[in-house]
């Protein structure tokens, strides 16, 4: 598992746009925190810079105590699930699943195991791994983009509105999915949503963030314990917690 901490990082674009600024925060091992806020706040740009994709231009952010790209070096293992599943279309689900251990250049002989094993944490079957993507449902897409970034056993999972494009009965399955697995391995989770009911079910920490340039205007810890279940949603608590992020998002947002 990995730590990260960021302490007033910035970003400013070429032409002068800022994207972040003064954003600090630590999560620890093993912690799943959402980042919550408005379109065009930096909620992306900050899943980059922790992923070693770009370079802060103010403060620093350390993964495993070292910059993104040092800590890959000396054996990190990040995952990115993107919002789209972007899987190549003339590979079938199993090829697909199994194409960053060959860009790893990992031997054949070991590839179909942890595929396989993949395929099963994520919930399909044999038939499933022979179809195409023209073949899959968008919910059966997004399990394969998590399987293919669980395949190569991360410690750290950046997930970038991996479910924003599904109905919202589909997105509840694969948010007490996601929890399962979380659950299971224990991997850090940094996930960026605009919903906030699903910030607050995945999460045991929110950072809502304010409008470009994107700052942390609100940590909030989520009291709901590890294990939770889907009737966890219709509990007063929880509607209470969703009430007040929303206003806190609301204010950030102004």
């Amino acid at each position: 598992m990995a730590e990260v901490s960021a302490h007033e990082v910035g970003v400013v674009f070429r032409g002068g746009h800022a994207a972040l600024r003064g954003v600090s925060f630590h999560i620890g091992c093993g912690d799943f925190v959402s980042c919550l806020g408005p379109s065009g706040c930096g909620k992306s740009t900050l899943l980059r810079i922790i992923a070693g994709l770009l370079e802060p231009t103010a403060g620093r952010l350390l993964v495993a105590g070292q910059p993104p790209a040092l800590a890959r070096r000396k054996g990190h293992r990040p995952a990115f699930v993107f919002q789209e599943a972007n899987l190549l279309p003339w590979r079938n689900a199993f090829d697909n699943i199994r194409l960053p251990l060959e860009l790893e250049r990992m031997p054949r002989e070991r590839q179909a195991p942890l595929v396989e094993d993949s395929l099963r944490l994520i919930g399909l079957t044999p038939r499933d791994a022979d179809k195409r993507p023209a073949m899959l449902s968008g919910g059966m897409k997004m399990r394969v983009s998590l399987a293919r970034a669980l395949v190569t056993g991360p410690d750290l999972l950046l997930l970038d509105e991996p479910f924003g494009a599904l109905d919202d009965l589909l997105r509840q399955q694969l948010n007490e999915e996601l929890l399962r697995i979380w659950l299971q391995q224990a991997w850090t989770a940094v996930f960026v949503t605009h919903n906030v009911a699903e910030a607050v079910y995945l999460s045991g920490r929110i950072l809502v963030m304010g409008r470009s340039p994107g700052r942390v205007s609100h940590d909030v810890a989520v009291p709901f314990g590890r294990s939770r279940t889907a009737d966890l949603r219709g509990e007063p608590e929880f509607a209470r917690l969703c009430g007040q992020v929303s206003r806190w998002l609301r204010e950030a947002g102004q």
